[in-house]
């Protein structure tokens, strides 16, 4: 079976949600009103072809802890807890991660059929988080080679101010990420550590979203706006008849 890798990332329209979390939140441990965080997913599951009858809806959410581990799903309608990387090899079935500021990954080796949604805060890539989602989806048959990764909107290092040590620390265990802020201060760029990291592990197709939630009113942040929503990317495979496209 030969498959076509779809890659979504949501913005703040679109939703039900009230301010501050106005209006397309997705995430349902922000302090929203449940009710419209749910009727935001179902309206999300339904815009993409993946809703289900009974509410049943085709996509697998997390609850996140900015860990390091990696939980490999199959079931339709699952919230997974106490992790921040997910992996499927089922056409079909959405993984999904929610940020606002953190660095959505999604990762996609579309000839064995499998991908994977990972939350890359500053904690879980310093742990190591998105190499162990690399080693998950190999062991269900990926192959490093044929592994392509897009990093979506995310804090970006000009607006991404730590205290020095701090970045010396996240520096030293992901290269790449110390840099200076628009203040001249110290800073982080995460998404360039984990570019960097997944170069080096092996994976020549790194696509960057340039899009920065803190400048881009769009996009939830929660460095810009405390309380706020969660923005969501969701990654699956679609299978495709006949001959590749």
């Amino acid at each position: 079976m030969r498959f076509r890798v779809r890659r979504v990332t949501t913005t703040r329209a679109g939703g039900v949600s009230k301010p501050p979390y106005d209006t397309f939140n997705l995430g349902d441990h922000v302090g929203d009103d449940p009710a419209a965080v749910a009727a935001n997913r179902r309206r999300l599951a339904t815009a993409l072809g993946l809703g289900g009858d009974g509410g049943d809806d085709r996509v697998v959410w997390m609850n996140q802890v900015h860990s390091a581990h990696v939980q490999v799903v199959d079931g339709v309608g699952e919230t997974v807890d106490g992790t921040d990387g997910l992996v499927t090899t089922v056409p079909g079935l959405a993984v999904a991660v929610v940020t606002a500021d953190c660095v959505p990954v999604l990762m996609a080796d579309a000839r064995a059929g499998v991908v994977a949604a990972v939350h890359a805060g500053r904690v879980g890539a310093q742990q190591g988080i998105v190499a162990r989602a690399l080693e998950t989806m190999v062991s269900v048959g990926a192959q490093i080679e044929d592994v392509s990764v897009l990093l979506g909107p995310a804090v970006s290092g000009p607006n991404y101010e730590v205290p020095e040590q701090m970045a010396a620390e996240v520096e030293r265990a992901l290269p790449g990420s110390r840099t200076t802020t628009a203040r001249g201060t110290p800073g982080l760029d995460l998404r360039t550590g984990i570019a960097a990291q997944l170069r080096t592990l092996g994976v020549g197709a790194v696509d960057v979203d340039p899009r920065c939630t803190v400048a881009d009113p769009a996009l939830f942040s929660h460095r810009r706006d405390n309380p706020t929503g969660r923005l969501a990317s969701l990654i699956w495979l679609e299978p495709v008849e006949g001959r590749a496209q």
